[in-house]
């Protein structure tokens, strides 16, 4: 597959997260209300969907840019350690450093838009101001590291798959896959991913979203514990909350998502601006 340049990575990656998060809104907010502690209708229920669009529009090209201006790079970093052997490991690897860097933004924007989802607060403004008297700059990162708990092994799963489907395609058509294609790809590889690691992510929601009154002690003090405790108190039901809205946004989002970014790619490596576009 051809090497893609860091610009070109940071650009189409921020095109992308863009896309997928303003389209797919709604379902993320149904997602973080059915696995609030409160309950889907509690937290608001069908009502106000878009609330908290603001902040994830806000985060999600810088978010999306930083992973995969870091993916890309990694990749080809993992690539030449390997002498110029491509290996499913180097996508694995690559996509994992991506997530950590991506969730220095993802975080904040999670834990502002998620409090606006459920009902919290009213706008962002009232969300940034409120989580900053609570605990400072520390409190926009509560969940990170149950995020990167989650997100690595998604990745570890979802871009080994998203690769190897486009490589085969690709074999098989005997050309580059398309924009299109690519977004197919990475639509199934997502599902697949997103599935398997719900139970990490109900974990986060929780974890982020708890506001104790004051004197009482958090519920919710690290993944594993979290995972204990949904288990303990709701079953296996409790750790895959969400599943359906889980799975449905990662399967469109994943096919505008990479839609998006294959697009962008083969938009940008036609303005010249990156030179003539590598064929391998």
């Amino acid at each position: 597959m051809p090497e893609v340049p860091f610009t070109l990575a940071l650009i189409a990656g921020g095109v992308a997260g863009t896309a997928v998060d303003v389209a797919l809104h709604p379902l993320d907010t149904f997602r973080t209300r059915l696995q609030s502690k409160e309950g889907f209708f509690k937290s608001g229920g069908f009502k106000g969907a878009y609330k908290g669009i603001g902040s994830a529009a806000l985060g999600s090209a810088p978010g999306a840019a930083l992973f995969f201006s870091t993916y890309e790079t990694a990749k080809k970093v993992f690539k030449g350690f390997a002498g110029d052997k491509e290996h499913w490991t180097h996508h694995a690897a690559a996509s994992s450093c991506g997530e950590v860097m991506a969730c220095l933004v993802r975080v904040p924007t999670a834990v502002v838009t998620q409090n606006q989802q459920v009902g919290r607060y009213a706008n962002m403004m009232e969300a940034v101001s409120s989580t900053v008297k609570a605990g400072g700059i520390g409190a926009f990162y509560v969940g990170y590291g149950t995020t990167v708990m989650r997100e690595i092994p998604f990745s570890f799963i979802q871009f080994p798959i998203y690769e190897q489907f486009k490589k085969s395609l690709s074999g098989y058509l005997g050309r580059e896959t398309g924009a299109v294609e690519g977004a197919a790809c990475g639509s199934v590889a997502g599902a697949i991913a997103g599935a398997l690691t719900c139970p990490l992510d109900c974990a986060k929601t929780r974890i982020m979203l708890e506001k104790p009154a004051e004197g009482e002690a958090k519920r919710y003090t690290g993944t594993v514990q979290t995972l204990k405790l949904l288990a303990t108190e709701e079953g296996v039901p409790g750790l895959f909350r969400g599943l359906s809205a889980r799975v449905t946004w990662i399967t469109i989002g994943g096919f505008i998502f990479f839609g998006a970014y294959e697009g962008a790619q083969a938009g940008l490596w036609k303005t010249g601006a990156w030179g003539a576009r590598p064929t391998e």
